[in-house]
C-alpha cells in the first residue's frame, strides 16, 4: 500500500506499491534543476533532488488498533531524463516495479505520470501532483487527493478502505523550514516540515452511524537528501474499522 501523498516515492503498506512517497525527478527540456543555492528560481529541487543516480533505502514500518503489524525495506532510485508524450520528464523508479515521471518549475515539483510493471505505458495524471510547491516558505498550501492507505473495516471484504472509497482533498501546508532532524541515515540541518490534513466520511457504527475520521500526513524533506521522514496517522475510534499509523524513516542514501 502506498502511504498517503507517498505515491511518489514509497509503498503503501500491505498492498501494492504507491508514494508516496511518494516522490523524485526533475528537468524538463530546458530546465536546470540541479542542486543550487536560494538564489534559484528552483529551491524544491534542492529538496528532492530529480538528477539520475540517487538512491534512497527507507525502514517502513506500520502498525494497527488490532496489534498487527507490517515492517518492510522500500528503495528508490532516481533514473534521469526520459520522455513521455507530453515532454521531457524526470524518472524515478522503486525496486518494487513502479516508475513515477516527475517535473519541476517556478510552481515547484510535480508527478505528471505513473505506471506499475503490469501497465504497458505510463499513465499520465490528470492534473499536477505537486510534491513540493514554491515558495518554499511557512504558509504555503496546496492540495491533492489521497486515500485511506491504513484504515481497514474489521469483518468485511476487502478490508482495506481504499478498495472502496474514492479519494478526497487533503490540503498541504509547510509548517516549519530550517528544522534539524536526525534519523539512521545521520543529521540533518535544513529541512523543511509538511502537513497534510484530509478527512474521510465513514460508516463507524450502528451507533454513531457516519463520522468524519481524520487523515494526517507528516514529511520532513531535508536539503541535498529529499525526503527523510514520514509519519502517517488514520484513528478510527470505531468498532467496526481499524486505524494505524505509519512510519517511514531514511536508512541510507546516495
Amino acid at each position: 500500500m502506498i502511504p498517503p501523498r507517498c505515491d511518489f516515492i514509497a509503498s503503501p503498506p500491505g498492498g501494492h506499491r504507491w508514494r508516496t512517497g511518494a516522490a523524485g525527478s526533475a528537468a524538463v527540456a530546458g530546465l536546470v534543476v540541479a542542486l543550487s543555492g536560494c538564489d534559484s528560481p528552483l529551491q524544491a529541487t534542492g529538496y528532492f533532488p530529480l538528477e539520475a543516480g540517487h538512491r534512497w533505502v527507507y525502514d517502513q514500518a506500520s502498525e494497527w488498533d488490532n496489534n498487527s503489524a507490517e515492517r518492510e525495506t522500500l528503495e528508490l532510485s532516481t533514473l534521469g531524463e526520459d520522455r513521455l508524450a507530453s515532454g521531457p520528464a524526470m524518472r524515478r523508479r522503486s525496486a518494487s516495479g513502479m516508475d513515477y515521471w516527475l517535473r519541476a518549475d517556478g510552481t515547484g515539483i510535480f508527478r505528471v505520470a505513473s505506471k506499475s510493471d503490469v501497465q504497458e505505458e505510463p499513465q499520465p495524471d490528470p492534473a499536477p501532483r505537486y510534491v513540493l510547491k514554491e515558495p518554499l516558505a511557512v504558509g504555503t498550501q496546496w492540495q491533492a487527493s489521497t486515500t485511506a492507505y491504513l484504515l481497514r473495516r474489521r469483518n468485511e471484504f476487502p478490508p482495506e478502505i481504499r478498495h472502496t472509497h474514492a479519494p478526497v482533498p487533503m490540503t498541504y501546508t509547510i509548517e516549519a523550514v530550517g528544522q534539524k532532524l536526525a534519523t539512521r541515515a545521520g543529521q540533518f540541518d535544513d529541512c523543511l516540515r509538511v502537513r497534510g490534513q484530509a478527512v474521510m466520511k465513514l460508516f463507524a457504527d450502528p451507533v454513531v452511524g457516519w463520522k468524519e475520521l481524520p487523515l494526517a500526513t507528516t514529511e520532513w524533506y531535508c536539503k541535498g537528501v529529499g525526503l527523510v521522514k514520514l509519519e502517517r496517522s488514520e484513528p478510527a475510534s470505531s468498532t467496526f474499522l481499524v486505524g494505524g499509523t505509519l512510519r517511514m524513516e531514511l536508512v541510507s542514501w546516495q
